[in-house]
């Protein structure tokens, strides 16, 4: 069984230090994403790297539409990844729906986890005037869904335009662009109706964990007013605004991102160690 869950989800560890980080990728995405990131985390920490199933080199036999028909299916993923490896008080860093997925797992075994760290996080993309601005309308939604239904391959492009949202960086929309068309189209599809509807905005306010929370410049598809919101809402939370451009900063902005999550556990240990002496 222990076998099959780092089979399924394509669990690679890395790193040399004895407290762990996860890195988690974003929807349409496998860990390669995470590339220039994690290395710098490897000579301090045991860094985790996984695919979610119908990503990456995950074995498409091990899919389930049931299951993964929402994020509670992904977050399941991760709380068996943990166990297998027999987890605690792991650093959780998530991209995009990542951020909920982590979140979703940390409030059913919270001692798997010491921080959430979310990058680009939206609890729901869905405008709802006055009171919430998510970034898109439902009909914008459905369009992307619909898109992706009759084709495919011209969803990847312009999707990937969308997020990168910078055109002074086309290898970094092409390298996003041809994830997606790595990804499984009907896992993919599965995945983004399970992602750009789902709404948890209500679970905000019972994370218990620490977090980090960091917003980038003329992000598309999470936009500063999602963030701000996500803040607001989350206890103890930081947010931290880059200098990056879109929503892949992992790709774009991989020294900035990186020494931003640094900075911030290192604020963190210091600020544990100051109340362990008070």
């Amino acid at each position: 069984m222990e076998n099959n869950i780092l089979l399924r989800n394509n669990v690679r560890l890395t790193g040399k230090g004895t407290k762990t980080i996860i890195f988690a990728p974003g929807f349409g995405c496998d860990q390669t994403v995470w590339s220039a990131v994690s290395q710098k985390f490897e000579g301090d920490y045991q860094v985790v790297l996984f695919d979610y199933v119908g990503s990456g080199n995950t074995d498409i036999n091990f899919y389930d539409s049931n299951r993964y028909s929402t994020l509670e299916g992904y977050a399941q993923d991760i709380l068996e990844i943990c166990a297998t490896l027999q987890l605690t008080d792991a650093i959780f860093v998530g991209h995009s729906v990542s951020c909920m997925i982590g979140m979703l797992a940390s409030f059913r075994h919270p001692e798997y986890f010491s921080h959430l760290i979310m990058v680009g996080p939206s609890p729901c993309y869905l405008n709802e005037p006055p009171q919430y601005t998510g970034g898109f309308q439902e009909s914008e939604l459905f369009g992307l869904i619909e898109l992706m239904e009759k084709n495919y391959i011209g969803w990847a492009n312009i999707f990937a335009a969308t997020v990168t949202n910078n055109p002074s960086l086309p290898q970094v929309k092409q390298e996003l662009e041809t994830r997606f068309c790595s990804t499984d189209p009907i896992t993919a599809l599965n995945f983004a109706k399970a992602t750009f509807f789902a709404d948890n905005r209500k679970d905000l306010e019972n994370v218990i964990h620490p977090t980090l929370i960091v917003q980038c410049s003329d992000d598309i598809i999470a936009p500063e007013t999602v963030t701000q919101y996500t803040h607001q809402h989350i206890p103890n939370s930081v947010l931290k605004q880059l200098n990056a451009i879109g929503h892949c900063p992992h790709m774009s902005h991989p020294e900035e991102l990186s020494n931003t999550i640094r900075q911030y556990l290192e604020e963190q240990l210091t600020k544990k160690q100051t109340e362990e002496i008070l």
